[in-house]
């Protein structure tokens, strides 16, 4: 059988309430030379019946099931098991524009110098309702890729990129420590070795949820994204990246002895606890808890007090209180 041109990546799990959504966006693509990767990571719900459905009508469609190993496991297997010169993720409650395969497609032939291009979204809700976007769009040049990197500003939406397979394994696929992060750490990391862009059409519907990982794990993503520039800023000094064989995020206290200096962990702090103070997630777990030694430390309290009346409104009162004593005695 002759290799497909894409190799579509998608890992689910406990994904059954959106995933036929998400495959059948894939099976409608103008551009139809692929095949579709779907693997199960040991979902507890119907998501296993559904692959296996749909498998039986189609036969792009590979799926891969077995027991649960996490988001960059499977990423990093479905690297290994592409067939394809070019990899497009998809995520299992997102919907593809049928036109987005072939848009990609067309990029890549045509701009040898890229190894990855995504592009722009259209943000949807729980039950395909639009929303209204806020923030700028994904950059579109390599040069405005670099330029959004040291601004930290958004790079490419996941689920809306696709990449020469070569590019990313030589760079080492998805690092294991950067969960929930994984894609920015990986974008950082390959912009130093090609160019990339996004394509300024909305190919992609992108769904936004109270159950999503993103909204779910935002402390954590928060530390891991800070960590992540700072490895980049790393290596564009010429320095050796330390995080590039962990397995685990550091702890913040550790960051400068983590990169050899002192006041990594202060900076890294600050930017992390006020990148934080947005989010109802972060708020009500450890997110919190950074934002109050942070406050404790001397640290800036740019809209802190908004945030004390923004945790009266996400019920959290008493978590309230704390932060308002914290901004008054330091």
């Amino acid at each position: 059988m002759p290799k497909p041109a894409i190799s579509v990546a998608m890992s689910v799990y406990n994904g059954e309430r959106f995933l036929p959504l998400a495959i059948e966006s894939v099976l409608a693509q103008t551009f139809s030379d692929f095949e579709l990767l779907i693997l199960d990571d040991g979902s507890r719900d119907g998501s296993a019946q559904i692959i296996r459905h749909y498998a039986a009508t189609d036969a792009r469609i590979r799926p891969i099931l077995r027991e649960n190993r996490g988001l960059i496991a499977s990423l990093n297997e479905l690297l290994v098991e592409a067939q394809a010169p070019l990899v497009a993720r998809m995520d299992a409650d997102d919907i593809c524009r049928p036109e987005r395969f072939g848009r990609q497609v067309e990029f890549l032939t045509h701009h040898r110098d890229y190894g990855v291009v995504g592009t722009w979204s259209e943000d949807i809700g729980e039950h395909g309702e639009a929303l209204v976007r806020s923030g700028a769009d994904h950059p579109l040049t390599h040069e405005d890729m670099i330029v959004a990197i040291e601004n930290g500003e958004q790079l490419i939406c996941h689920p809306a990129v696709m990449f020469r397979r070569e590019v990313v394994l030589a760079v080492g696929g998805y690092h294991a420590a950067f969960r929930h992060c994984e894609d920015l750490d990986l974008w950082l990391r390959l912009s130093s070795v090609t160019r990339m862009g996004n394509i300024p059409e909305r190919l992609l519907r992108y769904r936004r949820y109270p159950d999503q990982v993103s909204a779910r794990h935002s402390t954590e993503q928060q530390i891991g994204s800070v960590i992540a520039r700072l490895a980049w800023e790393e290596r564009r000094d010429g320095r050796p990246d330390p995080t590039e064989n962990l397995a685990r995020l550091p702890s913040i206290d550790t960051l400068d002895a983590l990169f050899g200096r002192p006041g990594v962990s202060r900076a890294a702090r600050e930017t992390i606890a006020l990148g934080l103070r947005w989010s109802p997630a972060a708020m009500r777990d450890g997110g919190f808890d950074i934002l109050l030694d942070h406050v404790r430390n001397g640290g800036r309290r740019d809209g802190l007090w908004r945030t004390v009346a923004r945790l009266v409104r996400f019920g959290e009162p008493a978590r309230a209180l704390r932060l308002a004593a914290a901004l008054v005695r330091n």
